[in-house]
């Protein structure tokens, strides 16, 4: 039987929403197979029952009551017969779609993607409050970011929040006082600040944004899009204060951090 997942989305309910491209009608008994790729561990989900010719087909599928645990879990059709993994030609990407996906206060996050080779895929993340990263740049001897706060439950309205922002290296913190109105968020420091805090003018400093709302202090990060590995495939423009290289670069678990002295 000829499958081709030709869009998927997991809805703001968790529910994971696919239109397929089918030769045939499916089956009764036919199920949806999600085999966890680290463990191997499967969920099975019935789909329906039989319908009449038709060339495509829609499924729907709530994936919160499944128990499933983070990592990545491969998509297979089973009718009667060996199963087959569910191909797909969906991107699987839109960044207005996750920004409103993270609007929502959740512990548990879902995303369905495209893999390399072309087949159904969805990926489970443990979900905690955020801040996004939309675009980092100095100006006039200031560090300035600019971004989303993810998962915290917070309207996307123009209410303004206190907040601040921390940068921390070792003992030593230096903070400034940021833009929150609604789920965006602006923040500058002084570049001078933080020379001044490190008599050696070197190591790495951690970003963290505090707002009125949101428990505890949030990591800055690039989260939410479907690029990973931003170390090596995102880079910024580096400046220079009083002969000082400093340069922004992430983590390999893709949070900013500010390289201060590097060469």
């Amino acid at each position: 039987m000829g499958v081709v997942v030709t869009d998927a989305e997991v809805t703001l309910a968790d529910v994971l929403s696919l239109r397929m491209a089918i030769d045939h009608p499916l089956e009764a008994g036919t199920h949806l197979v999600l085999r966890h790729r680290g463990t191997g561990s499967e969920r099975k989900v019935r789909l329906g029952t039989p319908g009449r010719p038709a060339k495509d087909a829609t499924v729907a599928v709530s994936l919160a009551g499944l128990k499933l645990t983070p990592g990545r879990w491969d998509a297979y059709l089973q009718q009667s017969g060996p199963r087959t993994r569910m191909q797909s030609i969906d991107p699987g990407f839109s960044l207005d779609r996750l920004d409103a996906y993270a609007l929502g206060r959740r512990t548990m996050s879902y995303r369905a993607y495209r893999t390399r080779n072309g087949f159904l895929a969805i990926k489970i993340a443990d979900a905690e409050p955020v801040a996004d990263v939309r675009a980092v740049w100095f100006r006039e001897g200031r560090f300035e970011v600019t971004g989303l706060l993810a998962y915290t439950g917070l309207g996307d309205d123009d209410q303004h929040h206190r907040a601040r922002l921390s940068l921390k290296h070792s003992d030593a913190t230096v903070t400034a006082t940021a833009t929150v109105q609604g789920v965006r968020f602006h923040a500058a420091l002084s570049l001078c600040d933080v020379l001044a805090a490190t008599p050696d003018s070197e190591g790495v400093w951690e970003p963290s944004l505090e707002v009125d709302g949101v428990d505890g202090p949030m990591a800055l990060g690039a989260l939410l899009d479907d690029v990973e590995g931003k170390r090596r495939r995102v880079h910024y423009p580096a400046t220079k204060i009083d002969g000082v290289p400093i340069k922004p670069s992430f983590s390999p678990a893709d949070h900013l951090r500010l390289e201060v002295g590097a060469a």
